[in-house]
């Protein structure tokens, strides 16, 4: 039995990856969250209903609590736990020691960004841990591996790129994707899927929409701390008719199927799933360049743009409106970001002490 470790199941990349991680692994895998409660998980996401019985809830609070690496010796006892895969600082903290006590010799540490490390107290977090705990230490891109050896003078960080389900996300009917989500028929429709948070950089996509013509549409999905400020902006800059806040979306194939491009503004990144899952469904993409972005945009079919550069944003949307693709953006993630591949490396180093 393995057990992948992460800070919380609320909707997001790193938490979608690890419901992929243990629906295709050839190991039985329980998901530990440390955050949260099972009842307040399923009510904020219910795509978790199915993998109840493979999910355990430590509801911890705010703080250093050491009575989580407690439970976590108990609950990797129990269940007979002889792999661990952590995701991020908190969960190495309290996976990593409990691991280790354990006497569990297989521990894998993912890094999904490493922008959280400009932090000194951080960093200094990391290098202890990583020496006491001495986890097998993989980045999911390579962008995100460089930046982290720069930071913690760790050369040679392994890669293994983060996969999509590409059995899910495939090409559909736009008109019927869009009547189902109730968004207009005949607009460009440009979407967006991420956390509301200023991170996510959703208020330049909201400034270019305003520099592109009323036919031009925006497509919200996701939910956050930023929605409201959101909201304010799309009436200040009188675009309300052309925006729309779909909140959480459950039916992620049906909301790219609808679009006619994809963009993902963000300011910072490790290595995003949204945009392979765009473009397994064919949707080219506008995606910001920072972080692990370049690895995952077809270069043919799809654009990277400079952060918080609203007219740059609007010129490759438009560019991409009128350009003729030979190739299809599909093609590129069934080669570059199958969730298959990705599990195989992570299965393959399970077996590693």
């Amino acid at each position: 039995m393995s057990a992948q470790i992460v800070q919380h199941l609320n909707p997001g990349g790193i938490e979608t990856l690890v419901l992929d991680l243990m629906r295709h692994s050839k190991h039985k895998t329980l998901i530990f969250s440390l955050e949260g409660t099972r009842a307040q998980a399923m009510e904020k996401w219910p795509i978790l209903k199915p993998f109840a019985d493979h999910l355990i809830f430590l509801n911890k609070q705010p703080g250093f609590e050491p009575k989580i690496i407690k439970a976590l010796i108990r609950l990797f006892t129990w269940h007979k736990i002889t792999s661990v895969h952590t995701h991020h600082i908190g969960p190495l903290l309290y996976g990593g020691l409990a691991c280790r006590l354990c006497g569990i010799k297989s521990l894998i540490h993912t890094e999904h960004d490493a922008w959280h490390l400009a932090s000194l107290k951080r960093r200094l977090l990391q290098r202890c841990l990583l020496a006491a705990l001495r986890p097998l230490w993989i980045a999911d891109a390579k962008a995100v591996a460089v930046k982290i050896s720069d930071y913690l003078h760790k050369p040679n960080v392994r890669v293994i790129s983060n996969g999509i389900d590409i059995d899910k996300f495939i090409p559909g009917n736009r008109q019927a994707a869009r009547r189902r989500l109730s968004l207009p028929a005949d607009a460009s429709l440009i979407g967006c899927a991420a956390r509301l948070e200023p991170v996510k950089g959703q208020d330049v996509l909201i400034r270019a929409l305003t520099s592109l013509p009323p036919s031009y549409h925006l497509v919200i999905a996701g939910d956050g701390s930023t929605k409201s400020a959101l909201k304010r902006l799309v009436r200040q800059e009188k675009i309300s008719a052309r925006v729309h806040f779909l909140g959480m979306v459950n039916d992620m194939p049906t909301f790219y199927q609808a679009l006619d491009i994809f963009c993902l503004p963000s300011r910072f990144e490790g290595m995003p799933l949204s945009p392979l899952e765009a473009q397994a469904c064919n949707i080219p993409s506008v995606i910001t360049n920072v972080g692990g972005c370049s690895e995952v945009v077809c270069r043919q079919t799809s654009t990277l743009v400079p952060p918080d550069k609203p007219f740059a944003i609007a010129e490759a949307i438009l560019n991409l409106s009128v350009l003729s693709y030979r190739q299809n953006p599909r093609a590129f993630v069934q080669q570059k970001g199958n969730i298959k591949d990705t599990v195989l490396a992570y299965d393959q180093l399970a077996g590693e002490p």
